[in-house]
C-alpha cells in the first residue's frame, strides 16, 4: 500500500499537523507500505513554499518520520497545472462542467441551505443559465463547476465507520477550476492520489465531507478508489480546534518544550494505542498501531 501526507508549506508545522503525519506514517509502515509527502501549494501566490519547505521536512525528521518520495519537483502541486488541465478536459467528456460567474459575496448572500462546514450549498443558478444558453456576464472570468447527480455515495471510513452523502442535496455542484485559473483542491488531490498510486488517505475529520466528492471524481475518471481514515481532531483545553492562525503550538515551540519520544508517547496514550504515556520513538510505536483503537470523538491536546 501507499499512504501520503500533504502539508501546506506556510511555515513550521503545528501539533495537529504532526499528529496527522504520524498517524499516516504509522499506518503505512505497520502494513509494510510506502509513505510519500506531497506539498499542497496550489495557490502559489499565497503559498510561498521556498522559505518554508525545509522547515516542514525538518519537523517531520525530528518526529522520526521518513518517506519514500517527496522531495522532487513533481511533489509540488503548483507545478502540475498541465496535468490537472488534462484531467479537467477528460471530465468534460463524461460530466456536465459549466461556467459559474457568481462572486463570493453572491454565494454567501444566497438563501440556500449550508453545508456542515458552514459553506452555502450552491443553488445552481449558473447551471440553469448555462442550460438555457443565457449570455455570459461581460468582463467577468468564470470559475468552472461540476453538476452533481441525485446519487448517494457510501463508503466505510477506517475510523468513523460508514459515511454517506447525497451528492446533489448534501454536496452541491462544486468548483473544479477557480476564476483565476487555479485548479481546485478537490480535482488536484484526486488526480495526484491516483497518479501517485496512493491506496490510503489519512487526514482530519474536518475533511470527511469532502470524500464523497472526491470518490465521485475518482469514478468519473476511472481511477481506483483509495481507502480513507479520518482522524478525530486535536482540540485545545477549551475545545477549539488547534490551528496555527490561533497561535497554537508549532513545531519550533514543541521542540523547545519536549522531546519527540515524549510527545509521541503522549499522543499514543491519548489515542488509546498504549495504556499510559511513556516515551516512544515513531518506530517503536509501529507495533502498537491499530485503527480500531482510535476514538471517533475529538481528542484533547496533550501539550500546552
Amino acid at each position: 500500500m501507499i499512504g501520503r501526507f500533504a502539508p501546506t508549506p506556510s511555515g513550521r508545522m503545528h501539533l495537529g499537523n504532526l499528529y496527522c503525519a504520524l498517524m499516516a506514517w504509522l499506518s503505512a509502515r505497520s502494513q509494510g507500505g510506502s509513505f510519500i509527502v506531497r506539498i499542497e501549494d496550489l495557490d502559489a501566490g499565497r503559498c510561498r513554499f521556498e522559505p518554508h519547505i525545509e522547515k516542514v521536512f525538518d519537523d517531520l525528521r525530528w518526529l522520526g518520520i521518513d518517506w519514500d518520495a517527496g522531495e522532487d519537483p513533481d511533489t509540488f502541486q503548483s507545478r502540475r497545472s498541465a496535468i490537472y488541465q488534462e484531467h479537467f478536459e477528460k471530465l468534460k467528456q463524461v460530466a456536465e462542467i459549466y461556467p459559474c460567474y457568481c462572486s463570493r459575496a453572491e454565494l454567501h448572500a444566497a438563501s440556500a441551505p449550508h453545508l456542515d462546514d458552514g459553506q452555502p450549498l450552491y443553488d445552481g443558478r449558473c447551471y440553469r443559465a448555462w442550460q438555457d444558453g443565457s449570455p455570459a456576464p461581460a468582463n467577468r472570468h468564470p470559475a468552472w463547476r461540476i453538476h452533481l447527480p441525485e446519487e448517494e455515495v457510501i463508503f466505510t471510513d477506517l475510523v468513523m465507520g460508514e459515511y454517506r452523502e447525497n451528492l446533489a442535496t448534501q454536496c452541491g455542484d462544486f468548483i473544479l477550476r477557480r476564476s483565476d485559473g487555479v485548479y481546485a483542491y478537490q480535482l488536484a488531490v484526486v488526480v495526484d492520489d491516483a497518479l501517485s498510486g496512493v491506496t490510503e488517505v489519512v487526514r482530519g475529520a474536518d475533511l470527511l465531507s469532502s470524500t464523497p466528492r472526491q470518490l465521485h471524481l475518482h469514478r468519473l475518471l476511472g481511477f481506483p478508489e483509495p481507502t480513507y481514515a479520518h482522524l478525530p481532531l486535536l482540540v485545545g483545553a477549551d475545545g477549539h480546534r488547534l490551528a496555527k492562525r490561533l497561535g497554537d503550538l508549532d513545531a519550533g515551540m514543541l521542540r523547545e518544550m519536549t522531546t519527540a519520544p515524549a510527545l509521541i508517547g503522549k499522543l499514543a496514550a491519548s489515542l488509546t494505542l498504549i495504556d499510559r504515556p511513556e516515551p516512544l520513538t515513531a518506530r517503536e510505536l509501529v507495533q502498537h498501531f491499530r485503527w480500531n483503537a482510535i476514538p471517533k470523538t475529538d481528542v484533547r491536546s496533550v501539550v500546552g
